[in-house]
């Protein structure tokens, strides 16, 4: 190839697998080419080569530039010193029709060109393909980079950042681009569940979402996961806390009691009584769970057979007032304590306790999910499921930002559960996961599948994962330390999308799971700018560094540093730690102090307005 080509960067040297020396061309006097009126910057680790072979073209990767870049040993390296790059070869082009992978390789002195806007346009097909533009290419902000909206979905993806790196305005911007696939926002089709652990999204997504919160604000709807669609094991641990064999017996027994009666009083569609299990999603009412055992628990008995209950008052099981008995006393008298007794009073107090505790009640209160004492609850899970997934809006955001960390894991876990049970039962409906796929987005990943967590969330992701394609359900998993992510879940993700990554053990989780030979586009990881990714995977016919698309002012993300210097410079106002206390004391931001106190500061404020200026 002439040198005269304004493209043309070098020839190949050296080829080994799926790596290629280039000899740069002693031409190259400018970073910097001007290519049909675009300016393309040259030779820069990221940027894209591509290498003519007759009626095909190879395309690859810039991974190396420099003295690094020259073939070992002596001979030609030294004579023309740094003037040398490594490639990565990642796809192959035939007329139009891009595909990754290789068929062939380069041949010693075949010409090596810079990729330009027409080449792009191959490689990234049209914009009537199957392709969602989420970004622009760093060295040439002029081109689009578009992912395939199939294989980012069904094939799994994972965001992975630092702190500040622009991760949460990632997220929203990927999801906006795609909701807005096929021409306007609020396609009809889309369906995406997003987990917001810290309520970020609200206001980046909320005109294209529906909004569930444990604490809902105006135009937003209060979040309910009912306790029974939980497993059994999963929801004792929970309201009960640690039990032994015997215990979690006792426990076991009465649940599947209340479910039976529940099913005998009013069959539910689907289930047989003789498939009826304990973890089977049937509702019982806690209440009488506890009722009925604390009862058994602290009666005592009269009589010669000792079998005449000395009950004083019978209590209340809608308002957790327990039985009284006649305390038992020693002798032949009696009353006597009841031998069949578990020895689960601690336990059952502790479920008094969470019952009675306002921050749980969206799950063991769960609005007209709760069931009465005899079980019938006024809603189903179907109408939980339309609620989530039915509605008319593309996105559905589960804002979890108010609920106790005690309980935060178990919430999502079930939450997973709930909705992956139902489309992977559901496959063959109109409204399963095959014929309408859902994204799961899953933030602050790490918090609950880590490698260790053995909690019923890693377990559920775990199994979307491996088997989620199959039937419609994909995940986007979004974490800022990836080294704390279960190594079996990241390396079923297809697409990686890297932001700036500082700690060495997440550069070197996301290294080991990238599906390229890429670790020399990797070492950027730490020198990315805010909203810069590197793409790689399924999803991205080439491996890609990209500005991702900056959403407008509105439709950021609640995940901006605090301003410290204007704050700081800003007066104090004095308004009193009351209000810092009922939030606290009542785990809520929106918390407000009682009526009372407010009155009081109040009447102050309006003395010391009375006060004159000379006193």
């Amino acid at each position: 190839m002439k040198p005269s080509d304004p493209s043309f960067l070098g020839v190949v040297t050296a080829v080994s697998g799926s790596s290629v020396t280039v000899k740069l061309s002693e031409s190259l006097a400018s970073g910097m080419a001007i290519i049909g009126g675009h300016t393309y910057r040259v030779g820069q680790v990221g940027s894209f080569v591509r290498i003519p072979l007759g009626y095909q073209d190879l395309f690859g990767v810039v991974a190396e530039v420099g003295a690094s870049a020259a073939p070992a040993g002596p001979g030609p390296s030294g004579v023309y010193g740094d003037r040398w790059m490594r490639v990565e070869l990642a796809g192959e082009a035939i007329g139009n029709h891009f595909e990754r992978g290789l068929s062939q390789h380069p041949n010693i002195d075949d010409s090596v060109h810079i990729v330009t806007e027409s080449d792009l346009r191959r490689i990234y097909g049209g914009e009537d393909e199957n392709q969602v533009a989420i970004g622009t290419l760093s060295s040439a902000e002029n081109i689009e980079v578009r992912l395939s909206l199939d294989a980012l979905v069904t094939r799994h993806s994972a965001i992975l950042g630092s702190t500040g790196s622009g991760k949460s305005t990632t997220v929203a911007s990927i999801l906006r681009s795609i909701i807005g696939h096929g021409g306007e926002v609020g396609s009809p089709g889309a369906r995406i569940l997003l987990l917001d652990i810290h309520g970020e999204y609200a206001s980046a997504l909320g005109d294209v979402a529906k909004i569930f919160s444990t604490t809902p604000q105006p135009g937003e709807s209060p979040l309910y996961v009912p306790y029974w669609a939980l497993e059994a094991g999963e929801l004792l641990e929970f309201v009960a806390g640690e039990l032994n064999d015997n215990q979690l017996i006792a426990f076991t027994d009465k649940i599947q009691e209340l479910k039976n009666e529940r099913l005998e009083a009013q069959p539910l569609p689907g289930l047989q009584p003789q498939s009826l299990t304990v973890d089977s999603p049937v509702p019982f009412s806690l209440k009488r769970l506890w009722y009925d055992l604390i009862n058994f628990e602290t009666a005592t008995f009269t009589g010669q057979q000792r079998d005449q209950p000395a009950l004083v008052s019978a209590g209340d099981a809608n308002t957790l007032e327990p039985p009284s008995y006649t305390p038992h006393a020693m002798g032949a008298a009696g009353p006597f304590l009841n031998a069949a007794a578990k020895g689960i009073r601690r336990q059952l107090n502790l479920l008094r306790s969470r019952l009675l505790d306002r921050r749980f009640d969206f799950i063991l209160h769960p609005g007209p999910w709760e069931p009465s004492l005899d079980g019938i609850a006024e809603q189903d899970l179907d109408t939980l499921l339309a609620d989530w997934l039915g509605h008319d809006k593309p996105l559905t955001i589960l804002d979890l930002s108010g609920v106790p960390s005690a309980v935060l894991v178990r919430l999502v876990g079930s939450i997973l559960r709930i909705v992956y049970e139902a489309l992977f039962w559901s496959r063959e409906k109109t409204e399963g996961g095959v014929l309408r796929p859902l994204l799961v987005v899953m933030e602050e990943a790490h918090r609950y599948i880590s490698p260790d967590a053995g909690n019923v969330a890693s377990d559920v992701v775990r199994r979307i994962a491996k088997e989620g394609r199959k039937y419609g359900v994909g995940a986007m998993v979004v974490s800022q330390r990836p080294s704390e992510i279960d190594e079996t879940i990241l390396s079923q993700c297809g697409t990686l999308i890297a932001l700036r990554l500082s700690n060495p053990a997440d550069r070197s989780r996301v290294k080991g799971a990238l599906p390229d030979n890429l670790s020399g586009l990797m070492d950027l990881l730490p020198v990315l700018r805010t909203g810069e990714a590197i793409i790689a995977g399924e999803a991205a016919r080439l491996p890609v560094r990209t500005r991702v698309f900056l959403p407008r002012q509105e439709h950021l993300p609640k995940s901006s540093d605090p301003e410290v210097t204007s704050a700081w410079k800003t007066r104090r106002v004095a308004e009193g730690y009351d209000r810092v206390v009922a939030s606290w004391r009542a785990q809520r931001t929106t918390a407000v102090v009682h009526q009372l106190a407010i009155d009081r500061v109040q009447i102050q404020l309006e003395n010391e307005e009375q006060v004159p200026d000379d006193a």
